[in-house]
C-alpha cells in the first residue's frame, strides 16, 4: 500500500464513521421526540408525563451536543494527522532533548496537554450548561478546576513512567517488543485496579463507612448469601458533583470495596438498594468482570501485534502526515486512528454487555427472592433510577445498539417481570 492510498482509506473511513454517527444521532432524536408525549404503558404508574418529557429533552440536548463534539473531534483528528499537526509538534519538541526516549515523551505529553485544552470548552458546556439546565450539576467552578488539576497531576505521575517504559521497550526489545509492552501494561492495569480504591479515589471523593443499622445489616446478610467478601461498605459523596445516583464495587482481591452514592441511598428504599447491589454482585458471581478483563487483555495483545506490523511500514506514517518515523509517532497515530476503523464493530460489544446485564438481573431476582422479595424490587429501583437520572424510556433501537451497554428500559423491565411471573 502506498502512503496516498492509506490517506484516502483513512479519510474515507473517518467520513463514513462520522456520517454513521450523525445518522444514528438524528434517528435517536427523532425517535425520542416522537414518543415524548406519552409515557410507555409499563411505566405509566411510576413516571409522570412531565418526568418523561424532561428525559426526552435531556436526551435530545445531550445527543445534539454529542453531534457537534463528534464533528469537532473529527476535524481535530484530521488536523493532527494528514493535516500535519503531529509532524509540527515533533519538529517543535525534538530540539528540546537529545535522546529519542525524551523526545517521544515530549511529543506525546505536548499532544496530551493540547488535547486537554481544546476539549476543555466541551467539558465546561456539558457540566455547567447541559447538566445544570436539567438540575443535575452540583459542581462548583472551584471543584471543577481542582478536579482538573488533580487528574492532570495524577495522570502525569502515573502515566509518564508507564509511557517511558513502553517507549523504551518498543525501541530496545527487537521484533517481539509488543509482547513485552503487553506484559508491562497488563501488570500496570492489575496494579492500578488494586490501588485505585484505597489511594486514588479518595483524592476526589470522601468515602465514609456505612453506618450501622437496618440497611447495613440487610447488605451484610446479602453479601453472606452471595459469598462475597469485601474490604468494607462505603458511602461516597457523589452529590457534591451530580444528583445522579449509582452503586458499584471496585478493586481486586482484599482491596474490593462496595460503594454507594449518597444520592442512591436517599432516593431508594432498603429493598431496592439491596436489589441494585444484588445486580452488581451478579456480575461478580457470573465472573463478568474476569471475562471482560480477559477479553480486554487478549484484544490489547492483538492490537499491539498489529502496531508492531504497522510500525515498520513507511506508508503508515506518511499516509497520516508524519514524514519521520519514530516509536512515539507510531504509538500516537495507531491509537488515534483506531476508533475510526472500529466504530462499526460497536454492536458486537453491546450484545455481549447486554447479555451480562440480563444475567446479573436474573441473579438479583433470585437472590432477592431468597430474602422474601422478588424481581419487582429491582424493577421499582430501576424505574426510580430512570426517572431520577432522566434516562429516556424510548431510545432508538439502532442507536442504542451502538452506544448503550445496557438493554433499553422496556426490554429490561419486561425480562424481570417474566422472571417474577
Amino acid at each position: 500500500m502506498t502512503a496516498h492510498q492509506f490517506s484516502i482509506l483513512f479519510l474515507f473511513a473517518l467520513v463514513s464513521s462520522v456520517l454513521l454517527q450523525m445518522w444514528l444521532a438524528m434517528r435517536h432524536i427523532n425517535h425520542v421526540r416522537k414518543h415524548r408525549k406519552a409515557v410507555p404503558a409499563e411505566f405509566a404508574e411510576q413516571i409522570t408525563l412531565d418526568a418523561h418529557g424532561k428525559a426526552a429533552a435531556y436526551t435530545v440536548a445531550k445527543t445534539r451536543f454529542g453531534m457537534f463534539s463528534n464533528i469537532f473531534d473529527a476535524m481535530v483528528l484530521v488536523a493532527f494527522t494528514v493535516g500535519g499537526g503531529i509532524e509540527l509538534l515533533s519538529q517543535l519538541t525534538s530540539p528540546w532533548f537529545e535522546s529519542e526516549l525524551a523526545q517521544g515523551l515530549a511529543l506525546i505529553g505536548s499532544l496530551a496537554v493540547f488535547s486537554t485544552l481544546i476539549s476543555l470548552p466541551f467539558s465546561l458546556i456539558s457540566t455547567f450548561v447541559i447538566e445544570a439546565r436539567f438540575g443535575f450539576n452540583q459542581m462548583s467552578a472551584k471543584l471543577f478546576i481542582t478536579d482538573l488539576i488533580k487528574s492532570t497531576c495524577i495522570g502525569a505521575i502515573i502515566g509518564l513512567p508507564l509511557l517511558a517504559a513502553i517507549l523504551w521497550l518498543m525501541g530496545q526489545m527487537g521484533e517481539m517488543w509488543w509482547l513485552y509492552v503487553w506484559a508491562t501494561w497488563l501488570v500496570f492495569s492489575l496494579t492500578l485496579m488494586w490501588v485505585f480504591p484505597t489511594f486514588i479515589a479518595p483524592l476526589f471523593n470522601k468515602f465514609v463507612p456505612m453506618e450501622d443499622g437496618a440497611m447495613k445489616e440487610r447488605i451484610v446478610a446479602l453479601l453472606a448469601r452471595c459469598g462475597f467478601k469485601s474490604n468494607g461498605l462505603f458511602v461516597m459523596d457523589g452529590s457534591k458533583r451530580s444528583s445522579h445516583g449509582n452503586a458499584y464495587f471496585t478493586g481486586l482481591g482484599k482491596s474490593k470495596r462496595i460503594v454507594f452514592f449518597d444520592t442512591l441511598l436517599t432516593h431508594l428504599e432498603p429493598a431496592e438498594v439491596e436489589a441494585v447491589l444484588a445486580h452488581e454482585l451478579g456480575h461478580f458471581k457470573h465472573r463478568h468482570i474476569v471475562k471482560r478483563l480477559v477479553w480486554t487483555f487478549a484484544l490489547m495483545l492483538g492490537l499491539l501485534w498489529l502496531l508492531g506490523v504497522l510500525k515498520t511500514q513507511p506508508w503508515f506514517y506518511q499516509g497520516l502526515g508524519v514524514s519521520t518515523p519514530s516509536t512515539a509517532a507510531a504509538l500516537l497515530l495507531f491509537f488515534m486512528v483506531l476508533p475510526v476503523f472500529t466504530f462499526i464493530l460497536s454492536p458486537i460489544s453491546s450484545i455481549t454487555s447486554r447479555k451480562h446485564e440480563y444475567e446479573a438481573d436474573a441473579y438479583a431476582a433470585k437472590v432477592c427472592a431468597q430474602s422474601g422479595g422478588s424481581s419487582e424490587d429491582l424493577v421499582t429501583a430501576l424505574v426510580k433510577l430512570y426517572r431520577d437520572n432522566a434516562s429516556t424510556l424510548t431510545p432508538d433501537p439502532l442507536h442504542s445498539m451502538f452506544y448503550d451497554s445496557h438493554p433499553p428500559a422496556s426490554l429490561r423491565i419486561a425480562a424481570l417481570r417474566r422472571l417474577n411471573a
